[in-house]
């Protein structure tokens, strides 16, 4: 066949490509000059524009919501790099042409994977969209909430050190810093904050601290820590800030722009979102999640690529989720102030909240839970939660499906009433969890419910 005189040639697959590719994540030296060229007062001024406009209206989010960045992945990374979707790479152990290409992962040259506990092409995109939500400089992806807690404490606070950490922080981490922490050489001291920084400063001109630990907000009485005050006691002597925001999401709060040196999260909830995964994260400076990775590879607890595909999915909704959330809690906190069958409400976006002023300083949004104590006793409760048609009776947080728990009957049953009354829970006390239902629904539900008692 004799060969065409056309002029039209064949392009190869590279050639073949856009040119224009999907927005990415900035670089880490992108976003080291970006966090040096915004100031830190710019950050706060910010927070508080978009808390005011949050708390002042029925929106109950920012105005212009912040979306997950989708990074960039290099061929060498992910195979299948122009899918929309990202790519779940299942192998556990990735493979080298030579000796040489070896010696160049192995020296730095080459950006690459070796095995699966040390890290894995799918959760790295992952570590690179919380990193870009945080505007941290490194995120670490862990199997659950508490194995990021316990990775970063053994990481950042050596034998001999101390831990400062509130009263009222996650019960499971609260235990292991007195208890195992406490069997390493490592002191401990629980402060309460609910009037003012007394506390905290005092430990910190007596001891030497090296990290202060605080969930923000709390669970279940939604408290906030004020996380740029904080900071500044504490860097002023030298001790870290942990900030467990896992109630907040990263949408509402960003503690590393109010000083914090590091952030946690159980992805379980807000972030992943389904209620499906469960899955942790920390992020911070290269440096502290370079040790905190070290700990994590000998504990180790990876997450596995397909859960990590699993939260990355749920990224892509997380602002819309979390709007209509804050939007639903709100507004249902607003409605149950005022009934007369409920006696108080627990949630930083009511103007009575003692917890109302900080939160419109530092967050954009109080997130999808209200908690509340009704007019009754332990079983005129069990009533209402049970009357309750669209929530599910469960634990957790942060899905797409409302929740409701009687903390009485789930988490404390059995506990002693000295126990319960020291971490504030009642008989009558009921924590609900928004989800994305339409409000309109979880509003005649919970009029109908408080009618049974």
């Amino acid at each position: 066949m004799a060969k065409s005189s056309s002029p039209v040639t064949k392009v190869s697959a590279q050639r073949r490509r856009r040119v224009h590719r999907p927005r990415r994540s900035p670089t880490k030296p992108e976003r080291a000059a970006a966090a040096v060229a915004l100031s830190h007062e710019k950050i706060l001024l910010a927070g508080v524009d978009a808390a005011a406009d949050m708390f002042g209206s029925l929106a109950g989010c920012p105005s212009s919501p912040e979306y997950p960045v989708v990074p960039d992945m290099d061929d060498r990374d992910v195979d299948g790099a122009d899918s929309i979707a990202t790519p779940i790479v299942s192998g556990t152990t990735h493979w080298f042409r030579d000796s040489a290409d070896l010696i160049a992962f192995r020296e730095g040259r080459r950006r690459s994977f070796e095995y699966g506990r040390y890290g894995n092409p799918t959760v790295k995109v992952l570590e690179e969209k919380i990193s870009a939500l945080e505007r941290a400089e490194a995120t670490l992806v862990t199997s659950s909430g508490m194995n990021a807690i316990v990775a970063t404490l053994l990481a950042l606070v050596p034998p001999g050190g101390h831990v400062v950490a509130t009263a009222d922080c996650y019960s499971e981490a609260r235990a292991f810093i007195r208890d195992k922490l406490s069997n390493m050489g490592i002191t401990s001291t629980f402060v309460d904050l609910d009037d003012d920084m007394e506390a905290l400063e005092c430990v910190l001109d007596e001891s030497e601290v090296t990290m202060f630990y605080a969930d923000s907000m709390t669970n279940p009485h939604l408290k906030v820590v004020d996380v740029t005050r904080v900071a500044e006691l504490c860097h002023r002597r030298g001790a870290l800030v942990c900030i467990d925001s896992t109630l907040a999401s990263p949408i509402n709060q960003k503690p590393l722009a109010l000083g914090a040196n590091v952030v946690l999260h159980s992805a379980t909830k807000y972030i992943a979102g389904h209620h499906d995964v469960i899955a942790g994260c920390v992020s911070g400076s290269e440096a502290l999640i370079s040790r905190i990775r070290a700990w994590h590879h000998d504990l180790g607890g990876a997450i596995s690529p397909n859960a990590a595909y699993m939260i990355i999915r749920g990224l892509k909704t997380i602002a819309l989720r979390v709007e209509a959330q804050n939007r639903t809690a709100l507004r249902m906190a607003r409605l149950l102030e005022k009934h007369p069958k409920i006696e108080r409400v627990y949630y930083p976006g009511l103007e009575s909240s003692p917890w109302h002023g900080v939160a419109t300083r530092q967050m954009a949004g109080a997130g999808g839970v209200v908690s509340f104590e009704v007019a009754s006793d332990l079983r005129g409760v069990m009533r209402f939660v049970d009357a309750l048609e669209l929530p599910l009776i469960a634990t957790s947080l942060g899905g797409c499906e409302s929740l409701v728990q009687q903390p009485a009957v789930m988490s404390y049953w059995g506990k002693s009433e000295e126990e319960k009354a020291k971490n504030g829970i009642k008989d009558n006390f009921v924590r609900f969890s928004f989800g994305i239902e339409k409000f309109e629904d979880l509003r005649d539900d919970i009029l109908q419910a408080l009618e049974k008692i």
